[in-house]
């Protein structure tokens, strides 16, 4: 849900800076852009090793997940580039703790004989939801406002993560156990 929920700004953020900001140009776009890809590049490795060092891999994963939902809310209120720029480095640290933690736990519980099937699955419905993001952004902005969107966005993100919280403890911890999810389904029957 909060992959998809940014898949709705992806397609109309340059124009967003272009024309709804403060300061904001195509290069502001660029340099936005290139703000989040070194902040998460440079802070996900180091962080990644400490993060497979520890055995609780959950609070990461809750904690980058609140980063990356503040971020909308942060840009329906930039009232410069400047702003953005604070919200791509919050995007990119949110980033930089999720990504590890969640690609962790999802692989720990893959099924050995269907790893590239179910990743593929991962990654075709987060492709299909985003796709699906980026029209309905633009239709949402071209109705309503930039604003407007932000706040969808962020509303679906904190929805995305009100779930992961609320998810089965004994499942979440099963998970990060290594528990095979295949195997909690046959415990259950």
């Amino acid at each position: 849900m909060i992959l998809s929920g940014f898949g709705l700004i992806s397609p109309i953020f340059a124009i967003f800076l272009n024309s709804g900001i403060t300061g904001g140009s195509i290069v502001a776009a660029g340099t936005a852009a290139t703000i989040f890809f070194l902040v998460k590049s440079i802070v996900q490795l180091p962080l990644s090793m400490y993060i497979d060092k520890k055995r609780s891999k959950l609070g990461f994963l809750w904690a980058g997940t609140f980063l990356v939902v503040l971020v909308p809310f942060i840009y329906a209120f930039s009232p410069s580039i400047n702003f953005v720029y604070f919200a791509q480095v919050v995007y990119a640290l949110g980033a930089a703790m999720a990504y590890p933690s969640w690609f962790s736990l999802f692989t720990m519980h893959l099924d050995r004989k269907h790893r590239s099937l179910e990743w593929s699955v991962w990654s075709t419905s987060v492709g299909i939801g985003t796709a699906i993001a980026a029209y309905l952004g633009a239709l949402a902005v071209e109705h309503w406002s930039f604003k407007t969107l932000f706040f969808i966005v962020g509303g679906i993100s904190a929805i995305g993560m009100v779930t992961l919280l609320f998810l089965s403890k004994k499942f979440l911890k099963d998970v990060e156990d290594g528990v095979s999810i295949v195997r909690l389904k046959h415990q259950k029957h």
